[in-house]
This record gives C-alpha cells, sequence and structure tokens, in this order.
C-alpha cells in the first residue's frame, strides 16, 4: 500500500492514497460464504441490508470518488432520491458528511463490481477500535445496524483473513491520517458511552485474533467466545 503525506495546512494534512493498491490490499469478503443470503430473506426490498440504500448511503474519501469515477459506471452521487420508500433531503444528509468525504449510491446489489467497492463496503459492519489511550486494538461493530446486519449476531463467522487486512490497513490510514483517527477515536468513545449507559460490553475482534468482551467502562478485557454471545432482532435463536 502507497501511501505518502500531502501537506493542506499548518496543522492538518492528508495522505495521498493509491487507490487500487488499497483495494487490493482489503479484498477479503467478511465471511467464507454470502452473509447477504443470510439477511436479504428478511428485507422487504429482498436485497442484503448494507446494499439496500433505503437502509445505509455509502460514503467514500473523495479520493475514492475520483479513482472510481473515470473506472466505473457502478456509483453515481447520492442525490436522495434513489430509495422512493423514503426519500431524503440531500442537503440535509450532506451537512452530516465530513469534508474528506462524499455520499454515493451504486446499482445495487445485483450489479456489484466488487473490483470497485468503496471502502465502506468493504468494512462494513466494522469500524477500527481505539482505546482511551488512543490505541488501535481491534474491530467493532457499528451498532446502528444491531437488528439488520446478520454477521453482527454471529460475529463468530468473521475470517481471520478479513480481520488481519483490515488491520493492515487501517494500521496505515490512522497512522498518517489525523481526520481519519479523530474521526474513529470519538465513534470509539460514543460507543463506550452508549454500552456503559446501556450496561453491556463491547465485543471486541482483537487485532491479535482473539475475541473478547470490553468493559466500557474500565475498559477490562475478557476473552470471549463470541458464538455464544448476542444475537439482535429477527436473528435470535
Amino acid at each position: 500500500m502507497n501511501i505518502s503525506e500531502e501537506p493542506l495546512g499548518d496543522d492538518e494534512f492528508t495522505p495521498r492514497l493509491d487507490i487500487r493498491s488499497l483495494y487490493d490490499a482489503f479484498d477479503a469478503p467478511v465471511t467464507d460464504f454470502d452473509c447477504g443470503a443470510k439477511c436479504a430473506p428478511y428485507n422487504p426490498h429482498g436485497v442484503p441490508f448494507c446494499c439496500d440504500i433505503c437502509e445505509a448511503v455509502p460514503v467514500a474519501y473523495l479520493q475514492e470518488w475520483e479513482y472510481l469515477q473515470p473506472r466505473t459506471d457502478l456509483w453515481h452521487i447520492y442525490r436522495g432520491d434513489e430509495c422512493p420508500d423514503d426519500p431524503d433531503d440531500p442537503a440535509e444528509v450532506w451537512k452530516e458528511t465530513p469534508e474528506h468525504m462524499t455520499l454515493l449510491a451504486c446499482q445495487g446489489a445485483a450489479h456489484c463490481q466488487r473490483r470497485f467497492r468503496a471502502m465502506s463496503c468493504r468494512q462494513f459492519p466494522f469500524f477500527p477500535y481505539l482505546n482511551s489511550a488512543g490505541e488501535f486494538i481491534g474491530l467493532t461493530y457499528e451498532w446502528t445496524f444491531e437488528s439488520t446486519c446478520w454477521v453482527i449476531s454471529n460475529l463468530w463467522s468473521v475470517t481471520a483473513r478479513f480481520r488481519a487486512e483490515f488491520v493492515a490497513v487501517y494500521d496505515a490510514i490512522l497512522g498518517m491520517w489525523p481526520l481519519e483517527y479523530a474521526s474513529y477515536d470519538l465513534a470509539s468513545e460514543n460507543m463506550r458511552i452508549l454500552f456503559t449507559e446501556k450496561r453491556q460490553r463491547i465485543p471486541l475482534l482483537h487485532r491479535n485474533g482473539q475475541d473478547y468482551l470490553l468493559s466500557p467502562r474500565s475498559e477490562r478485557l475478557r476473552r470471549a467466545d463470541l458464538r455464544g454471545w448476542r444475537s439482535f432482532g429477527r436473528y435470535r435463536a
């Protein structure tokens, strides 16, 4: 993966990403099987929840869009009318989008071009978890998708290859990109606050290859078999 620093100002800089190298380094599927086939039957639209624009709007680095736009017809800039059942006011959605990112919409799961999946597709439903000391110690999940994503209810199914590629890619990105580091640091802090309020431990796919439950208050780690961890919504046994 080729990343070099490109200054933006006195206190900020963005790395110049080699998007093709980035994609090639993070190409492993989350599971050894099509996890979308597990959740699609529960979606009224008949597609995996993660590929349903009515459930999640993909984000991409601006540099990704620069790379993707001349190479594929898979993506277009999000307009807000892609979900006819629940159209968005794009101006409101764009207000919440970081300046170094853009919102996209694709042609749908049936027309996926896996070689040109955005980073947000490749990492879903996970994000890099940083402890309160600012250390990237592993993967945890986007909690807003607990009720829809099958993988979140079956964390044992995540492959070692996916975990290793995720860690390697985000070691590089977080080490070079203060904006991304700060974003995930805040997401991790928000998860600790929420799970403290809910009195629940945070499941962590550790960078060492083991699985843990993390106390959101003390941050103590306890080894766990996530096959026996909790399930959500329609995936409860």
